[in-house]
């Protein structure tokens, strides 16, 4: 396109925005018209995007980070041809694709965006895969809001790009200088937001965001740009084109009052169509990834590690072994960390696949958003930092829910029983954290070879996948070819229709819950042992049978009970299922550094603890 047709095309956009949100009656046109040359420049002349087939490994990948000015994105697409006109006015209803905020309903969308300062770091995390896993030079452009720059997510990901040296990534920024209740902190000075990129290591490029041919040529730089990843720094006007909304508070996230005159001061209706660039044919041969020794389709065959029974091995240090196995069988799976891998073990993937292995340093929101980058690309990530940490990147998990996103998250360290570190590196929130995601699963293994088998199980599931792991050795319980489903539960304790009451745990406490369990029978009380590996889903139909046999649980957790292993117990028997008499063990106070077996004293989990609660229940006639 010639650029007065550039332009034009910017105004098409404009108006379509503007008649997408009165269409509405609701949305961000002026948002959208302040990105809206900044869209039509490389939408017409830089991105090269086979909108036939949004799977094509060779795509360029567009991530609207200010994901408000989704009127703008579905005008652009309404002008390559992907979308008509009358889509486009369905924007918001109930049923349509065109969503407030940009969802991979749209096969176009790799991410959910809306949750500001979350595209840059995912769009490093799908940069990495093009750079260092599928070896293909598509360019990954994420155009981000000037208010959004104040999150701390962004300079994670600002210095993550540098660091690995990622030109195959721009970063646009629509520095239109209003934010939702007025100036942003920089407004207008791009030297501001220069000296920042350019310290932390980024190629920077000033422009006029509504000089469309500044514009096309600053793309053109960023795309030549070798080692360093490209920012361009687009003033705009909010509201551009229309004297009653532009450069003027108070009219974010509203639509224009008089839409007509607005359309009409904009050149009224345009029905320009981009033929946008496809990318070359050579990037259709990709290394595919598929699992290593087998035909596609088939599944790997893992040959995980195999742990002796009696044997004191950590949960953690299973991970790492089985996810190193994992790796050796499946070329999909990569590994992420949060620079503490050799806690967390994932420094034994490290070791045997470092082209697949990334660090992330201490940085838990990228960590997270890289994940969610690298599955988008047909990745099985891994991600593992302390249990205590991901809740740091909490936004980032729910965000990876909304864009239906197949990730692994890993937590260490979890709970009172990592002993004299303290409070501050106690996972006691996770459980609840994880289990409130939509769509998620969560396991909390308590030996070795269970959660080998959970490792490799969790790579097929979908959603956020989320495996609990514990710092101290702890004995082998089962055997290395025990099977473990996703709903499931283990008995490994039972009197069958003689147990009094059942304790339900996991993890840590389950061998707590085991030697309870012996000095009981010692007692003369038979009690029921149920591992609860599975957190969400929770096994229902076994719970049901120990509480028809024996009228009370008592739940055991190395968690607040706040959300955690009680709650998913108690939430069985909320479907008008018969509920059972139940009690609670959990960590009810502030722990402070003590011995891994002082904490589960003071914390009143331990067996002792449990013994207690049971003859307390049973004393008071409450198990028949």
């Amino acid at each position: 396109m010639h650029h007065h047709e550039l332009a034009s095309l910017g105004q098409q956009l404009r108006v379509d925005a503007v008649r997408a949100a009165d269409a509405a009656g609701s949305g961000h046109p002026t948002s959208s018209m302040s990105a809206a040359d900044i869209g039509a420049v490389l939408l017409a002349h830089h991105l090269r995007f086979d909108f036939d087939h949004p799977e094509h490994p060779g795509n360029d990948r567009l991530v609207l980070s200010k994901g408000h000015a989704s009127p703008l994105l579905y005008a652009m697409y309404k002008a390559a041809g992907a979308v008509d006109d009358d889509e486009l006015l369905t924007f918001r209803e109930l049923g349509s694709r065109l969503e407030g905020h940009p969802t991979p309903r749209l096969p176009w969308v790799d991410v959910a965006t809306g949750s500001l300062g979350q595209g840059l770091p995912v769009g490093v995390g799908i940069a990495l895969a093009g750079k260092r896993l599928d070896d293909v030079p598509y360019h990954v452009y994420v155009l981000s809001g000037d208010s959004e720059m104040a999150e701390g997510s962004v300079w994670e990901a600002v210095e993550h790009a540098a660091y690995n040296h990622l030109d195959n990534l721009t970063l646009v920024v629509d520095v239109n200088r209003l934010g939702q209740r007025g100036p942003t902190r920089h407004e207008h000075d791009l030297a501001a937001y220069e000296r920042r990129l350019h310290a932390f290591g980024w190629h920077t490029v000033e422009v006029d965001g509504h000089d469309v041919e500044a514009l096309d040529r600053a793309f053109a730089e960023a795309r030549s740009t070798i080692r360093q990843p490209t920012v361009i720094l687009a003033a705009t006007r909010k509201g551009r084109g229309v004297a009653a909304v532009e450069d003027l508070e108070g009219f974010h996230g509203k639509p224009l009052k008089d839409a007509d005159a607005a359309i009409a001061e904009l050149g009224g209706p345009r029905h320009l169509r981009v033929d946008v660039q496809k990318p070359p044919e050579a990037t259709a041969a990709r290394r595919t990834v598929t699992n290593a020794g087998g035909d596609e389709g088939e599944a790997p065959q893992t040959e995980l590690p195999r742990f002796d029974v009696g044997d004191a091995v950590a949960t953690r240090t299973a991970y790492g072994h089985a996810l190193e196995a994992l790796g050796s069988a499946r070329a999909d799976v990569v590994a992420l960390d949060a620079e503490v891998g050799d806690s967390t073990r994932t420094e034994f993937f490290a070791k045997a696949h470092p082209d697949r292995y990334f660090e992330c340093y201490i940085a838990e929101q990228q960590l997270v958003a890289a994940a969610v980058g690298l599955q988008t690309r047909g990745y099985v990530p891994y991600a593992s930092t302390f249990a205590a940490f991901l809740s740091r990147a909490y936004d980032f998990v729910r965000m990876a829910a909304v864009s239906r996103a197949g990730i692994n998250l890993v937590g260490s360290h979890a709970g009172v029983a990592i002993g004299q570190d303290g409070p501050s590196q106690m996972g006691l929130e996770d459980l609840a954290m994880f289990r409130s995601v939509h769509g998620s699963t969560v396991l909390y293994p308590c030996d070795a070879n269970q959660t080998a088998r959970l490792v490799a199980t969790m790579a097929d599931l979908k959603g956020v996948r989320y495996l609990r792991t514990s710092r101290s050795d702890m004995p082998v319980l089962y055997g290395p070819d025990e099977t473990f489903p996703v709903g499931g539960s283990k008995v490994l304790r039972s009197h069958g229709d003689d147990d009094e009451a059942t304790v339900v745990a996991a993890g840590v406490t389950l061998h707590e819950a085991l030697k309870a369990a012996d000095l009981l029978e010692e007692h003369g009380i038979p009690v029921r042992v149920v591992d609860l590996y599975s957190v969400k889903p929770v096994d229902v139909d076994t719970l049901s049978d120990a509480a028809a046999v024996t009228g009370c649980l008592l739940t055991v957790e190395d968690h607040h009970p706040e959300g955690g292993l009680g709650d998913a117990v108690a939430e069985a028997f909320s479907d008008g299922r018969p509920a059972p008499r139940m009690a609670r063990l959990a960590v009810r106070d502030m722990p402070a550094s003590a011995t891994p077996e002082e904490q589960l004293r003071k914390a009143g989990i331990d067996a002792e603890a449990i013994v207690a609660a049971v003859q307390l229940l049973v004393e008071r006639g409450i198990a028949p």
